[in-house]
């Protein structure tokens, strides 16, 4: 993903240099610099750039005060502020400012920002591209349709030809395949441990070893009930945990 980047810094020296330390990462693209606070408005209005470095004094209008104009746009960037003042700090992350950098700018500072930027930008990148949580799952049981709500599902097994939905307080039996539950139900926090098994992570008390790398998976407020963990879903699932 390519970052576009504006700076707004009336230092010919310090423009000059961040210029040059962001020049040197490829997925970043410089698209404007500007040297005071009116200018930069401009510039963003015209090319919508995904970060602005913002230096916080400025001409004619200063950091700060751009920084709440540009907060009020539908499409706001990220601000890093640029300042030679560490005081600064508190107010600049008061202003919902992404980061902030000390001048003289040093690399390794920069680089950090910029980490810091590429995984704030990768996460709303995600969240709008994440399916919507339905309020209501809508299942097909005897020839009748049941109304879950999917925080109540607890876990789903494949019996046979059937699946079991395992709510809090009742067992749904019905013809859709595991496969599709599964999609339906991917804005949650469900997982496949098995073939057989769908089990809703919020309800996990605690993982045993079994066998060959595979564990038993235990469910809170009933430890009668082991799911098994396949050894091959055994790993994303412990990371799934840690999230």
């Amino acid at each position: 993903m390519t970052i576009r980047i504006m700076i707004a810094e009336d230092e010919r020296l310090a423009r000059e240099e961040l210029i040059y330390l962001l020049q040197q990462e490829e997925d970043i693209e410089l698209v404007a610099t500007a040297t005071n606070g009116r200018e930069l408005l401009e510039l963003v209005e015209q090319n919508e750039p995904d970060v602005v470095f913002l230096d916080v004094k400025m001409p004619e209008l200063e950091g700060t005060q751009a920084a709440r104009m540009l907060a009020s746009r539908k499409q706001q960037p990220l601000i890093v502020f640029c300042t030679a003042h560490e005081e600064f700090a508190v107010d600049a992350f008061r202003l919902y400012a992404v980061d902030y950098v000390l001048k003289p700018f040093e690399p390794k500072r920069i680089q950090e920002t910029l980490q810091r930027i590429r995984e704030r930008l990768a996460k709303a990148k995600t969240e709008q591209t994440a399916p919507a949580k339905r309020t209501k799952l809508l299942v097909e049981e005897n020839n009748r349709l049941v109304v879950i709500d999917p925080t109540t599902i607890v876990y789903a097994v494949r019996e046979e030809r059937f699946v079991q939905i395992h709510t809090q307080n009742d067992a749904y039996t019905t013809r859709m395949t595991l496969t599709q539950l599964t999609e339906k139900l991917q804005a949650y926090d469900f997982f496949r441990t098995h073939k057989s098994y769908l089990v809703n992570l919020q309800y996990v008390s605690e993982l045993t070893p079994w066998f060959n790398g595979a564990y038993n998976l235990m469910l809170k407020g009933d430890n009668r009930i082991r799911i098994p963990v396949s050894r091959t879903s055994a790993k994303d699932l412990l990371r799934r945990l840690e999230e």
